[in-house]
């Protein structure tokens, strides 16, 4: 009867190969596990398509639906932008308002009347697909503003929120030595274009803001939303409290 034998350099060989194995299996787990936790805080936001036997879409609440305008697909230059870079669109037309929130004992009807176009926080809201168009459905708190016409220095702030030009970067130090575009400092002051009318209060109330337009303001460097007007001035869009002084 004819007999098997593994040799040695063979038995050493396989050891080597489960042990191989095993290493990589272990890394492969721990690789995995990192990965995990490093996405763990990742949320990938896509939009939710409803079907065409849905014809109506009713926010509820202080939610309103917005349909959001196109991301722009070429520069100012005539250049195209793929899809990964191009900026995403921060405005859109209201198309439906919820039936308002209760605060205290006061019921509270929504600010925002359809057909306005508004101007809302980057990151807010649940983006969907409705009747071939992307929207968003969002709160009323989430909308900066209303634009009164297309250019975003006549934008009508709500809530508790200010609209300010921001001050020109200084092109050289206070030794006279001209800065380059990387080496300027982001201001941190403007001057105070529009105010809302203030936040509710606990009873439903509108608490009126102590800042007024005209005024010069040092506010939080990392708050707000920024925006470009027609004339290339810069303008940040920010909540009051973001606003540390007056300066005068």
């Amino acid at each position: 009867m004819a007999s098997l034998q593994i040799s040695a350099p063979g038995m050493m060989a396989s050891s080597s190969l489960v042990a191989t194995n095993r290493r990589a299996s272990t890394f492969g787990s721990l690789q995995f596990r990192q990965e995990k936790r490093c996405l763990r805080g990742l949320t990938v936001k896509a939009a939710t398509v409803v079907t065409p036997k849905y014809t109506s879409v009713k926010p509820l609440g202080d939610r309103v639906l917005v349909k959001v305008k196109s991301s722009e697909e070429k520069t100012s230059g005539g250049i195209f932008l793929p899809s990964t870079v191009q900026t995403k669109p921060q405005g859109g037309e209201v198309v439906a308002i919820g039936e308002g929130r209760k605060v205290g004992d006061k019921k509270v009807a929504v600010s925002v009347p359809t057909g306005a176009e508004v101007v809302y926080s980057k990151y807010a809201g649940t983006e969907i697909e409705f009747d071939g168009l992307k929207h968003l459905i969002l709160k009323e708190d989430d909308i900066i503003g209303v634009l009164e016409t297309e250019d975003v220095k006549d934008l009508k702030p709500l809530s508790d929120r200010v609209l300010i030009k921001v001050a020109e970067v200084e092109d050289k130090t206070a030794g006279g030595l001209l800065l380059t575009e990387a080496t300027k400092e982001k201001p941190s002051i403007g001057t105070v274009v529009a105010v809302g009318p203030g936040a509710l209060d606990d009873k439903g109330k509108r608490e009126p803001l102590n800042i007024t337009p005209g005024s010069t303001v040092l506010y939080s460097k990392y708050a707000g939303s920024e925006f470009k007007s027609a004339d290339d001035s810069d303008y940040i869009a920010l909540r009051a409290s973001d606003v540390m002084a007056v300066l005068s």
